[in-house]
């Protein structure tokens, strides 16, 4: 997933604590293993491969996150929207180099973005990609998903304190630690240049128990000049945040509905699973 995991886990029987850190990571790998999109041998390229114009079944994984992803673009009111693939291509997030790309080419993208170009078969559990050049991207919901996949595992070796993170911008907490209420998490600074600030001179910071945070912000990519999250209502780079963060239940739902903030403001969080949230404006 191109991003760095890392765990601290708490209790008394170190050699219990260390063999159930190297199965939640193990299970991290899997996870990778099949929804990829970049390993060739993956699950999920497979059925970008196989599956255009005629269905094919796939792992029973691959299409419960599938199922999952379009409940919750249509859960957010698709301002989540793991079909933007053409979109991430067109402005070269995929594959490329970032930059403005013609005008004719995020039109033509947005032909092939939504989930009417995707077929699922729950009796079958096949999955059908309608047109050619359909293409569903998991990197909005894939890290939280495997972070969920590995808090699971933690729990049902007795883990009861510990936490975990993705790359920094999703956080899952366990318990608490020895010494506190929760585990403390400091939302991110803005990069040095960018011309947003926290209205208090500082980031927040929150107390994790039991709960995930995940952060979304148009900073994602160091080597490109807009933002990397695309809104998928125009095809354009979403504007209005910089920053969007929530904390949730599961990591899927945080690392989702953070995207759905960035995107759509705070608006699109009514009636969603969002324990609390914080915002960042441009400008």
């Amino acid at each position: 997933m191109a991003t760095r995991f890392e765990l601290l886990l708490l209790g008394r029987r170190p050699e219990s604590l260390r063999a159930a850190a190297e199965e939640a990571l193990d299970e991290i790998e899997r996870v990778e293993e099949w929804l990829s999109p970049y390993r060739p041998e993956s699950e999920w390229v497979r059925l970008h491969r196989e599956g255009v114009g005629r269905p094919v079944r796939v792992d029973p994984r691959l299409f419960a996150f599938l199922w999952r992803a379009r409940e919750l673009t249509e859960e957010t009111g698709g301002m989540f929207d793991p079909t933007v693939g053409p979109l991430l291509r067109a402005w070269g997030f995929r594959g490329g180099a970032s930059e403005m790309p013609d005008p004719g080419a995020v039109a033509a993208a947005r032909e092939l973005v939504g989930w009417r170009q995707v077929e699922l078969d729950l009796d079958r559990r096949t999955v059908c990609l309608l047109r050619p050049g359909v293409e569903i991207h998991p990197g909005a919901m894939g890290k939280g998903y495997a972070l969920d996949r590995a808090v699971e595992i933690l729990r049902e070796a007795g883990v009861e304190n510990g936490i975990i993170h993705g790359g920094t911008s999703t956080v899952c907490a366990l318990g608490v630690p020895a010494d506190g209420e929760g585990w403390p998490v400091s939302l991110p600074e803005p990069p040095p240049g960018t011309a947003v600030a926290w209205p208090e001179g500082r980031p927040p910071r929150v107390l994790l128990r039991d709960t995930t945070l995940s952060v979304s912000a148009v900073w994602g990519r160091g080597d490109s000049p807009v933002s990397h999250v695309l809104d998928p209502r125009t095809g354009n780079p979403t504007r209005g945040l910089a920053l969007a963060a929530v904390v949730a239940e599961s990591a899927t739902d945080s690392d989702v509905w953070s995207t759905a903030l960035l995107v759509g403001g705070p608006e699109v969080l009514q009636g969603g699973p969002v324990e609390q949230w914080w915002e960042l404006g441009e400008g």
